[in-house]
């Protein structure tokens, strides 16, 4: 990938880097990053000497058809893991596991607190199932990283992406040894990734919401389905109302019923708040 796009990547979009020193010459370490973008996998790999192995969604190698079958090439090229998110606990067991492997051999590993990208940009809560255990059960340093804008080059949807700069900000590396072995203590899990998740809205200046980007992407899908449900109910609403206005015009005026039913006027509130001190715990 380095060789094939990264020089272009860098040439075309001329990413902006912070804190390239933080990254480590050698030896293994978990680089934890906000996800705004399919890009990021791309763009944070590119800027590094060294290479970074991520972990993807088991669909992106077993896909069928021509398409497919490229998408799954590409994947495994670039050095990418895949994870089954289906059983009991999805993809964290799985996680793990290629992430302790990773890390057992002296390489970086990569991965998205927050699971899913991003669906307004703002920063979600971190989820303990892959970066919380594995540090926990290596004792790996985790390097908090924020990609900036790449929501803007390559918005979810869009496959042509937007010709602008993006950035970069990594970092110092946090050191959980202290707490290395408690990886079934739910409430270290809770208290290492909330702190990683500070580090990282410090560094990207995001929002933070005390939510799943999971549980956000599904309230969003809901609205606007429910958006689209009114709409259609509204214009079906508006088509006998334009008939009878039709045959009111051509009744004589002592037969025209009453006008002045009352309008039932709607509005709805909507709150805003700034990012939050901390990630709750």
């Amino acid at each position: 990938m380095k060789f094939s796009i990264g020089g272009t990547l860098k040439l075309a979009f001329r990413p902006w880097v912070e804190g390239l020193e933080n990254i480590p010459a050698e030896g293994p370490a978990i680089l934890a990053s906000n996800h705004l973008s399919f890009s990021d996998s791309f763009f944070l790999p590119a800027v590094l000497d060294r290479k970074v192995t991520f972990i993807a969604k088991a669909e992106y190698f077993t896909s069928p058809g021509v398409k497919g079958r490229l998408t799954a090439a590409f994947f495994k090229g670039v050095g990418q893991l895949p994870v089954d998110r289906s059983g009991a606990r999805g993809a964290g067991d799985a996680a793990v596991r290629s992430g302790i492997e990773v890390i057992k051999r002296g390489e970086l590993f990569g991965i998205y607190p927050e699971g899913t990208r991003s669906p307004d940009g703002r920063l979600y809560r971190g989820k303990t199932g892959g970066l919380a255990r594995v540090a926990l059960a290596t004792g790996a340093p985790v390097i908090p990283i924020a990609m900036i804008d790449t929501e803007k080059i390559q918005p979810p949807g869009k496959v042509v992406p937007k010709l602008m700069r993006p950035g970069i900000r990594i970092g110092k590396p946090l050191d959980f040894s202290r707490y290395q072995g408690m990886d079934n203590d739910r409430f270290i899990l809770r208290s290492v990734t909330d702190e990683v998740m500070y580090e990282i809205m410090k560094l990207s200046g995001q929002e933070y919401v005390d939510i799943y980007a999971t549980v956000a992407k599904r309230r969003i899908a809901e609205a606007e389905k429910a958006a689209k449900a009114a709409a259609k109910g509204e214009k079906g609403e508006q088509r006998p109302e334009a008939r009878g206005t039709a045959s009111e015009s051509a009744a004589p005026e002592s037969a025209a019923p009453e006008s002045g039913a009352p309008e039932d006027g709607t509005s709805g509130g909507t709150a805003s708040g700034g990012a939050a001190e901390k990630p709750a715990g």
